[in-house]
C-alpha cells in the first residue's frame, strides 16, 4: 500500500531549566513581563508530525511518502529520512525560509514555555496531490497549515483517495464546519481523548456517533491505552509498559505509524492497534520523536512478550 502523508516538518529545540518558571514570574508585573532563563542543556531533534509518522512506518518496512514543505535547512534532514526508507521527493523546498521550528523550555517539574515558528509550513498549500504521478492507496492528513489541511482533505475527496484525519493541535484554528467536513469525509479518524472531546464540543459528533459507523475511529487515552471503533465493534488496546519514560513527544505519531502499518497489511484491528501501542512505547523511552530504533525482528519479539499475534507478524520478518 502506498501511503502519502501530509503535515508539518519541523525541528524541535528542547531546553532544560533547573529551577521552576513559576518562581520567577511576578503576578503583579504580568503586564510588563520580561524574562530570560539560563538553561543547562539544549537538544535539537528531527520532528514534525508527518516525518514522525513516516519514520515509524519505515522502520516497520513500509515506504511512506511525504507531501509537505520545508525550508532551505532541510538537506540533512532529507538525507536522514531517505536513509531509513521515507520518500521525500514530493517535499517542496521554500527558499530563504527556515523549516518550521519548535522551541521549548522545560523546568524541573515539567513546566513548559514554548514558541512555534511555522516557517516553511506556512507554504504547505503550495503542494498538491495532483503533483504526484500516481494516485495513492491511502493518505494521512496530519496537522499542518490550516488552509493546507483543508486543501489536501478536499483533494482526497475529489480524487477518491481514502484518508485518515488527524486534526490534533489545529482544532483551535479550524471552524466547526471545516472539522465536520474532514471528519465525515475520512476513512479513519485518529485523535486522543481530549481532542475527541473538543471535536464533540465544536461539532456535536461523538466517537460512537452513527455518522461515523462506516469509519475507523481510533482514540488514544494515554496510560489507559486506546479504543478503536469500527464495524460496530470496539477494540480496547492496552499499553505496552515502558522500560523508562524520558519524553512523550511524538508518541502519538508513533502510534499512528504502527496503526497504519497494521492497516496496510490488512491485519485485524486488535493487532494493528497493539502495533501502534508498542511503537508509542518505544518513542516514550527516548528523548526526541525519531531517536528510537529497532529491527523488525526486535519489534516482533517485544510484541510477543506482551501479546499473541498467532503468527501474523511473521510477515514482517520475511518481507
Amino acid at each position: 500500500m502506498r501511503i502519502v502523508i501530509t503535515g508539518s516538518i519541523a525541528y524541535d529545540y528542547i531546553m532544560s531549566f533547573p529551577g521552576q518558571f513559576k518562581d520567577h514570574i511576578l503576578p503583579a508585573k504580568l503586564d510588563s513581563l520580561a524574562l530570560s532563563f539560563l538553561v543547562d542543556s539544549m537538544t535539537k531533534h528531527r520532528g514534525g508530525v508527518a516525518p514522525n509518522i513516516g519514520y515509524t512506518l519505515a522502520l516497520l518496512g513500509e515506504h511512506p511518502v511525504l507531501l509537505a514543505t520545508a525550508g532551505h535547512d532541510f538537506a540533512d534532514y532529507r538525507s536522514w529520512l531517505e536513509s531509513v526508507g521515507v520518500d521525500t521527493r514530493p517535499v517542496k523546498i521554500i527558499p530563504d525560509v527556515f523549516t518550521a521550528s519548535f522551541f521549548a523550555g522545560k523546568d524541573r517539574v515539567n513546566g513548559l514555555i514554548a514558541l512555534f515558528y511555522p516557517g516553511a509550513m506556512g507554504y504547505a498549500s503550495e503542494v498538491s496531490f495532483s503533483d504526484l504521478s500516481y494516485c495513492p492507496d491511502f493518505a494521512m492528513i496530519s496537522p499542518d497549515d490550516p488552509a493546507a489541511m483543508n486543501k489536501h482533505m478536499r483533494e482526497c475527496l475529489q480524487l477518491g483517495i481514502p484518508y485518515a484525519y488527524d486534526v490534533s493541535f489545529q482544532l483551535a484554528r479550524l471552524s466547526a464546519d471545516e472539522i465536520m467536513e474532514g471528519v465525515l469525509g475520512c476513512r479513519m479518524l485518529v485523535v486522543n481523548d481530549y481532542e475527541m472531546g473538543m471535536i464533540t464540543d465544536k461539532t456535536g459528533v461523538l466517537e460512537t456517533d452513527p455518522r461515523l459507523a462506516d469509519k475507523i475511529v481510533a482514540v488514544t487515552r494515554g496510560e489507559n491505552g486506546a479504543s478503536i471503533y469500527t464495524d460496530g465493534r470496539v477494540y480496547q488496546i492496552p499499553v505496552v509498559p515502558p522500560r523508562q519514560i524520558l519524553d512523550p513527544t511524538g508518541a502519538g505519531d508513533a502510534f499512528r505509524g504502527g496503526l497504519l502499518c497494521g492497516m496496510a497489511a490488512g491485519w485485524d484491528w486488535s493487532i494493528a492497534g497493539r502495533m501502534g501501542a508498542l511503537a508509542a512505547t518505544y518513542c516514550l523511552e527516548v528523548l526526541g520523536p525519531q531517536t528510537f530504533s529497532y529491527t523488525r525482528a526486535e519489534f516482533v519479539a517485544r510484541y510477543r512478550e506482551h501479546f499473541d499475534d498467532e503468527g501474523v507478524l511473521d510477515a514482517l520478518l520475511h518481507d
